[in-house]
């Protein structure tokens, strides 16, 4: 179970003034996923002809094995990065 001030952090990335960079989102969703979900083990890589949800899964697959605890800590820091990045 996620913290509260992830849960909050969570609804600030969508309040940045600037939608971060394609490596930052794509940073965020495998952070999100380790965090609430952990390790991917029962979705298959989607296609190559699927190349937008085949990146998420890579960004979720590496970071297979880092606890749910530190994915959250590790998020909540980025999205603090970000806002000084971009602000809200």
């Amino acid at each position: 179970m996620v913290s509260q001030l992830f849960e909050d952090k969570a609804k600030e990335v969508n309040e940045l003034k600037t939608k971060p960079n394609q490596d930052e989102m794509l940073k965020l969703y495998g952070l999100y996923k380790q965090a609430t979900v952990g390790d991917n083990t029962n979705a298959s890589r989607p296609s190559m002809f699927n190349m937008k949800d085949r990146y998420k899964w890579d960004a979720w697959e590496a970071l297979k094995g880092k606890s749910q605890e530190d994915a959250e800590s590790e998020y909540i820091a980025l999205v603090d990065q970000l806002v000084v990045k971009y602000g809200k």
